[in-house]
């Protein structure tokens, strides 16, 4: 990792709330707290790892604000709010550095359609592709080989990786990561069973992606059959998810790998769904609900629910009976003891001792 960063620069980027101890060391890498060397910056992540923050050989430590550990000699403990997070901050700063802007312009091997609108400080990389009336916005990345359908429009620094393709029509916003491989605007999957055969539905709607948005590798977003597919702002959606036609999503949603919502169902606002987690259609899932992994809904669920399961249901009476689920052969066992010995009972009664009672 060829970083270097002072001290100082450390502090002004996470500003934190106090500091013990000093040190002069550059910072040239990031590292665990079990494997951190002088010159190397480490967090306290979680209170388990106290012990390891104790004894770590880190220049600087990210710690939390009521740390009371105390630092080594040429060891700086910065105290802040949320270590994680600062640490982030840091990352950010280095992800610059790894993967520089390259220079604005149209790369000599790209096609841009002469009614096509491409911001002068926006960089359109090797062998891509922008199609007629498509507009590019300020200091948006377009890495090589993308493809920006008829009409599409890409807002402002925005970065868009290589292989991505945006189809005709469909809205980004400002600020959109999409990664490499992600499909913006596919079909959506629609067909009429017609005289024995399956008539396609054509799909003549679009996709919009609202600011702050991120699709991971692979992902995919059909467009809606008639109006828009939605994703809200700051939603961040995983590896090899599938978001089918008319679905729409509201702000700040989590949606991890290998999710499927089917078309025409609505994500409220604060929704979170584990990974593998499958959405019928044509429902609602409240604001803030959360969906734990390989749970399959087919139900609405209401505003702050937590379910589990498939099917769905409440997390805490899912997993009550999934721990009755793992006694059941010792119950059939109980219960198969029980017939014996009411058998046997019955068996060595006398003739004839019900009727004399």
């Amino acid at each position: 990792m060829l970083v270097s960063f002072s001290p100082e620069e450390i502090m002004a980027i996470v500003k934190p709330s106090a500091t013990r101890g000093a040190t002069t060391a550059t910072i040239r890498g990031i590292a665990s707290l079990k494997s951190a060397r002088s010159g190397d910056l480490s967090f306290l992540g979680s209170a388990k790892y106290k012990a390891d923050a104790a004894a770590s050989q880190a220049s600087i430590l990210l710690v939390p604000a009521d740390y009371a550990g105390d630092p080594k000699g040429e060891q700086s403990l910065l105290l802040v709010e949320n270590p994680s997070l600062a640490l982030s901050r840091i990352c950010a700063r280095i992800e610059q550095l790894l993967w520089p802007k390259p220079p604005s312009g149209v790369h000599p091997s790209a096609f841009v359609a002469e009614t096509a609108q491409v911001d002068e400080t926006a960089t359109i990389g090797p062998l891509c592709v922008v199609e007629a009336d498509a507009k590019i916005g300020a200091g948006t990345q377009v890495q090589s080989g993308v493809h920006i359908g008829r009409g599409a429009k890409i807002g402002a620094q925005c970065w868009l990786m290589p292989g991505v393709v945006v189809t005709a029509e469909c809205q980004i916003g400002d600020r959109v990561r999409l990664q490499p491989g992600v499909v913006i605007g596919s079909d959506g999957f629609g067909y009429e069973f017609v005289q024995g055969r399956h008539e396609k539905v054509p799909q003549i709607g679009n996709v919009v992606l609202g600011d702050d948005v991120e699709i991971g590798a692979n992902s995919t977003i059909d467009r809606a059959r008639i109006g828009s597919t939605i994703v809200g702002e700051g939603t961040k959606v995983d590896n090899l998810v599938q978001v089918a036609h008319g679905v729409i999503i509201g702000k700040h949603c989590i949606l991890c790998a290998q999710v499927g919502i089917s078309g025409s169902t609505t994500i409220e606002d604060y929704v979170v769904l584990g990974g593998q987690a499958g959405v019928g259609g044509h429902i609602t899932l409240g604001k803030g609900t959360k969906v734990g992994g390989q749970t399959g809904l087919s139900t609405d669920t209401a505003p702050g629910s937590f379910v589990n399961g498939t099917p769905a249901r409440p997390y805490v009476l899912e997993r009550r009976l999934e721990v009755l689920h793992a006694r059941l052969p010792e119950l059939f066992k109980r219960m198969d003891a029980v017939e014996v010995g009411l058998k046997k009972s019955s068996s060595s009664s006398p003739v004839g001792q019900d009727a004399a009672q």
